[in-house]
């Protein structure tokens, strides 16, 4: 019998390009572009280089300086890049140009981000509202171009699509725009009849938020002794999950996850999500769980009280600072963590690590809302 091999994949090479912008206030800067990183690896495309600096203003045009762009097309040169990931948004325009420039395929961190979204989404619901932001984006891509498209379109770690006309590409963006939305709202509708037999139970609703890879979803598990998909990267949860929840044996309420937040999230990316994420606007408590062994997490407590103040939700926060275990001076963070009230400190490896989270729900009481 003939022996079939399976197809290697051949991936581009790419070079993945870390941004300390200006408007990226950091303590410690290392540590974003290890979230960059992990951006890339999560989208599970290789990478042969990475070049990380610092900018001081953005050129309207290139996003980056003349300089930095030099030194940029000399590391292309040298590794034969084909594709570039950067770990900052940019303009439509400003993507252009930089392809132009430096001869290869670019893109930005909103389609790294997408393209992790649409391979983490499950439900109907999810693959929906990622597919409708991959669309959005990447019509916008497509303005300005002339009647012909570069291989600059496409998905990250391909060899490129080949030409196709704009306007018939435009077209068939909007037509399948056009029927993405109209399947939304009906998945909506069916998120809302569910919403409605959960609220007519008159159980307290606890939602699980924070920024991603916080630790979330192992708490879940551990509180309702489920197994939902809980691994060690970025966005391993974009479907929100929802369970019973039990202490001391009695039924305190219903406990829900949802997608972890990261700074410079996409603007469009949080419309698509909103149907999504309106189960917190009927959440009675929300425990915001913070990776305390992170070094920017107090950068991370912030964006999410920005996403939060964007999509319109003011709920009780409780701040469960999670992962204690993990910091070797746990006692000089004390007095910045005292700043955040109501709080807990948490270890979610273990049953016993999160006593004090469990002790504070025991004794909890929803306020009428």
């Amino acid at each position: 019998m003939k022996r079939t091999e399976t197809p290697t994949v051949q991936y581009p090479n790419i070079l993945l390009v870390g941004i300390h912008a200006p408007y990226n206030h950091l303590k410690n800067i290392e540590s974003y572009y290890e979230e960059f990183v992990n951006l890339a690896k999560s989208n599970g495309v290789p990478y042969i280089e990475t070049f990380f600096f610092r900018l001081r203003t953005i050129d309207a045009g290139y996003f980056i300086s003349q300089g930095k762009l030099e030194e940029i097309a000399a590391l292309v040169k040298k590794h034969e890049i084909e594709e570039i990931i950067f770990s900052e948004p940019f303009s439509p325009q400003q993507e252009r140009n930089l392809s132009e420039y430096l001869h290869c395929r670019v893109f930005d961190r909103t389609q790294l981000i997408l393209e992790i979204f649409e391979k983490g989404a499950h439900s109907a619901e999810g693959k929906t509202q990622v597919e409708l932001a991959l669309l959005q984006h990447r019509k916008s891509r497509l303005a300005g171009r002339g009647i012909h498209l570069s291989q600059q379109g496409g998905r990250i770690g391909t060899r490129g699509p080949g030409e196709t006309a704009k306007e018939k590409e435009t077209q068939h963006i909007e037509r399948l725009m056009v029927r993405l939305r109209r399947d939304l709202i009906n998945l909506t509708k069916h998120r809302e009849v569910q919403r409605k037999q959960r609220l007519s139970s008159d159980l307290p609703q606890l939602c699980l938020i924070g920024y991603t890879n916080a630790g979330k979803s192992t708490i879940l598990n551990k509180l309702t002794k489920s197994n939902v998909l809980a691994e060690d990267r970025l966005f391993a949860t974009l479907d929100t999950t929802t369970r019973e929840l039990y202490i001391d044996s009695k039924k305190k309420g219903l406990i829900s996850d949802t997608v972890g937040f990261i700074q410079l999230l996409p603007h469009h990316l949080i419309e698509a999500f909103k149907s999504t994420l309106t189960e917190l606007q009927y959440a009675h408590l929300l425990l915001q769980v913070i990776d305390i062994s992170d070094p920017n997490w107090q950068n991370h407590t912030s964006v999410v009280a920005h996403i939060l103040e964007e999509l319109g939700v003011n709920k009780p926060v409780l701040y469960v600072f999670n992962k204690s275990d993990k910091v070797a001076d746990l006692a000089s963070l004390l007095p910045t963590i005292e700043q955040y009230q109501p709080h807990v400190l948490v270890s979610a490896t273990t049953d016993q690590g999160l006593e004090p989270l469990i002790e504070f729900l025991r004794s909890w009481h929803p306020v009428v809302l």
